[in-house]
């Protein structure tokens, strides 16, 4: 009978003044890019609110991260259907086609609105900020009645891009998403009480939303506000790389590549290329160590053993061992790339097949600030061609355009008006 009916829990009601302030925090959940920075905007959040309890509500591997900083994970989150899994069962080798991904979560996005709708209705909070949580997003704009709060949502890129091999059919439907996206903008802007670019408006990229519709910069110009870029770091407490290498372990005779996929079980496949590539690469290069970052979700011991290569699983701050090193190759996500871009480090880049973001948005944010050496997934599957950027990139002078370090105070400046 219990669970037929089920006996209801005592509620109370407090007059509104007394409560305290509560926000909801929802981490982007695919992969570890947007902890660090959701991290540093909470920091500053409380810089003015120091009153103010936050909830997170995310998913693995980000909770590993949250909880390692003392933040609470809303026991709600273990409800959530996981999105790293599903992005993980669609990807091939090197080769995310992450539109279609998003196509066909449908049934993950519906569950974890849900999911965040009881939350929200079961307990009373001020604001929600939502770091690229499009079902979120999507969801109230579809449901506006469900909005009984201020609502504050960010993301670093804006527009749905089709890719090249996809034709006339992939073109169509990503204009048809952009329209959606519009249209909901213009009719429902109540929703959203802070749209906040992470970057600047030559972060975005020139191209149109599709046939007959705006720019993309335009648009974003038009309905978004801009941080500016959120680090989470300050890259000038560490610029003295020799004190840093030593207290991180480094020897002075040795030099440093790091790889490092993010946080997701995609980029295993690059791994593995980079390790082929290791011994051809030493043979070029004196002192070469490899620091292979595996992240949370691919086990180290899937992957092949080579003299002058280690593994790590998950490496807390890794943003201090990307400042130490004397290069790093890596996917082509935005958090990591931008990581070496602040601190000045040669990387190469290896962009995930079909992943708009990455071939695209990413891409033209990096030739922006003259950082990292794109190679693509083909040259770098010949251990040979590999060993030999590496060995031409290592410990090269970098010179690209300082990264602003002033986005997290920005961004929650703003949203700390909607209390």
């Amino acid at each position: 009978m219990e669970r037929v009916h089920p006996t209801p829990s005592r509620r109370t009601w407090v007059r509104a003044a007394r409560r305290p302030k509560r926000a909801l925090y929802v981490s982007s959940p695919i992969g570890l890019g947007h902890a660090r920075r959701d991290l540093a905007i909470a920091q500053e959040l409380r810089r003015h609110h120091p009153d103010l309890q936050i909830d997170w509500l995310a998913q693995h591997p980000v909770t590993e991260v949250l909880r390692a900083h003392g933040e609470r994970v809303h026991p709600a989150s273990a409800w959530l259907a996981n999105e790293s899994a599903h992005v993980e069962d669609e990807a091939a080798e090197h080769d995310l086609h992450v539109f279609q991904a998003i196509r066909r979560m449908d049934e993950i996005l519906v569950n974890n609105f849900t999911v965040f709708d009881d939350v929200v209705s079961d307990e009373h909070y001020d604001a929600v900020i939502g770091d690229e949580s499009w079902d979120i997003d999507y969801f109230l704009d579809e449901n506006p009645e469900r909005k009984r709060f201020a609502f504050a949502w960010m993301t670093d890129f804006v527009g749905w891009l089709p890719m090249p091999d996809g034709g006339e059919h992939e073109a169509a439907i990503t204009a048809d998403y952009n329209a959606e996206m519009i249209e909901q903008r213009a009719r429902f802007r109540r929703v959203r009480d802070r749209s906040i670019f992470v970057g600047d408006p030559d972060d975005i990229v020139p191209d149109p939303f599709g046939p007959d519709l705006p720019g993309i910069r335009e648009w974003t110009e038009a309905n978004f506000e801009f941080a500016g870029y959120v680090t989470g770091f300050d890259p000038s407490a560490l610029r003295d790389r020799d004190e840093l290498r030593a207290e991180l372990g480094y020897r002075p005779d040795e030099q440093v590549c790091l790889v490092t996929v993010g946080g997701s079980g995609v980029g295993g496949d690059l791994l593995r290329r980079v390790v082929e590539a290791v011994p051809a690469a030493r043979r070029l290069v004196d002192g070469l160590r490899v620091i292979v970052v595996t992240g949370p979700r691919l086990d180290p011991r899937d992957l092949p053993r080579r003299r002058g290569v280690s593994y790590r699983r998950y490496v807390p701050d890794l943003y201090r061992h990307l400042a130490a090193c004397d290069l790093a190759v890596v996917q082509g996500g935005l958090t990591t790339c931008m990581e070496l871009a602040a601190n000045r480090r040669p990387f190469v880049y290896v962009p995930l097949r079909h992943h708009f973001e990455q071939q695209f948005h990413v891409h033209h944010r990096l030739l922006r600030y003259g950082a990292g050496r794109r190679v693509d997934y083909d040259e770098a599957a010949d251990p040979d061609g590999l060993a030999k950027v590496i060995a031409d990139e290592i410990g090269r002078p970098v010179e690209s355009r300082a990264v602003d370090t002033g986005g997290a105070a920005r961004a929650a400046a703003s949203i700390a008006e909607l209390w």
